[in-house]
């Protein structure tokens, strides 16, 4: 239930080791924002590449690490990790990745996963599944599987994976190129693209490509490199960010049935240096609402309320992989306000608003789920 208006120790030496004790709203110092100083608190750490986290109701939140665990922390801190997940695949960039508590979990107990998973045919590829977590929070049941891109791919880069639930109950997701760049102009495959489901995995009637014979009918825009933040503003509009290569990571507004032009486009350059396409624009391709130049890699994105700090109302969060901080952009058009940094920011992978209006985030350098609040 992620709460932003899309409604955030070192890591263990083995694998399957469980995280030692944390207590939860540990202090970890202050961090200097455009807004003043803020307060960090640890929230739980010893974590071994954390990927993703989401909010459960009454407190307590979900956290997956990408090598396929995935962890409930009670407000008092206590973990409790959590059996009956898919068979996950941890290859390369992919394993156990995004995870959502949608907006009627009281009521149905269901979660929706992201994972990568062994396909049909061969490779790996981004999969959607849902299952219901058991009142004690120990185990995932009435396991199914919602969706299975197409084809696989045989490179490990590149899988997407973030999630959002729509207004309308429906799930929307992101499926990077698979490190395969023409696929995502390619309309018979789900790389490089943003897909919309029902909650049952069935194709909404109304999704763009509905009906097409040469599309399928899951996606909702395409033409991305590796989209792996997702977030919806205060008026329901979609917004994703995506890495580019050299330079041109990308900000933008997801519509529907839209061309966002990758790889034919683009602002950024090959790690070579030699040019991507056909130049910065072309007709029928979307612009992006902002762009990076050079790269900061940017993964997890919330979309702020305003609730604790109303001056940052609407603003984009954004966390950096390469350069270890949290992106701050806003305003008409979007500029670059702020880079949120200090000891906690080391390869911010998620971003999200908590249930009081609080920023979280997991360092996966620190294998840690932090806290900010205004300091008092």
């Amino acid at each position: 239930m992620r709460i932003s208006v899309t409604a955030a120790v070192m890591a263990v030496a083995l694998a399957g080791a469980v995280p030692g004790p944390a207590r939860a709203g540990a202090p970890a110092g202050e961090i200097e924002t455009s807004a003043g100083p803020a307060t960090l608190e640890r929230m739980a750490e010893g974590f071994r590449t954390p990927w993703a986290l989401d909010f459960l109701p009454g407190g307590g939140f979900l956290v997956t690490e990408r090598e396929g665990r995935l962890w409930r922390v009670a407000a008092d801190g206590a973990r409790t990790r959590i059996d009956g997940l898919p068979e996950v695949a941890a290859v390369g960039q992919g394993g156990l990745l995004d995870v959502l508590v949608p907006r009627d979990f009281p009521e149905r107990r269901e979660i929706v996963l992201t994972f990568v998973t062994r396909i049909d045919g061969g490779g790996t590829g981004t999969a959607v599944a849902s299952a219901r977590l058991a009142e004690g929070a120990e185990r995932l049941t009435d396991l199914r599987v919602l969706f299975e891109m197409e084809p696989g791919g045989r490179t490990g880069r590149h899988y997407g994976s973030r999630l959002v639930e729509a207004p309308d109950g429906t799930l929307f997701f992101t499926i990077g190129d698979r490190g395969e760049r023409p696929s995502a102009q390619d309309l018979s495959m789900h790389n490089g693209s943003v897909l919309r489901i029902a909650r049952d995995g069935s194709v909404p009637a109304d999704n763009p490509l509905v009906g097409r014979d040469d599309a399928l009918p899951e996606i909702w825009s395409w033409g991305h490199r590796n989209p792996q933040g997702l977030a919806l503003d205060a008026e329901g509009r979609l917004w994703l960010h995506e890495h580019g290569a050299r330079g041109g990571d990308e900000i933008n507004r997801v519509e529907r049935g839209v061309n966002y032009g990758w790889p034919v486009i683009s602002y950024g350059t090959h790690y070579s240096g030699a040019k991507i396409g056909e130049g910065t624009a072309k007709p029928g391709m979307a612009q992006p609402e902002f762009y990076w130049d050079p790269s900061i890699a940017p993964s997890g994105m919330a979309i702020y309320s305003g609730a604790l700090w109303p001056e940052w109302e609407g603003h984009i969060f954004a966390g950096s992989l390469n350069s270890d901080f949290i992106a701050q952009v806003g305003g008409d058009p979007l500029r670059e306000i702020d880079r949120l940094a200090g000891p906690a920011t080391g390869r911010v992978r998620d971003v999200a608003e908590g249930p009081q209006g609080a920023l979280w985030f997991i360092s996966e350098a620190e294998g840690a789920i932090y806290r900010m609040t205004p300091a008092r």
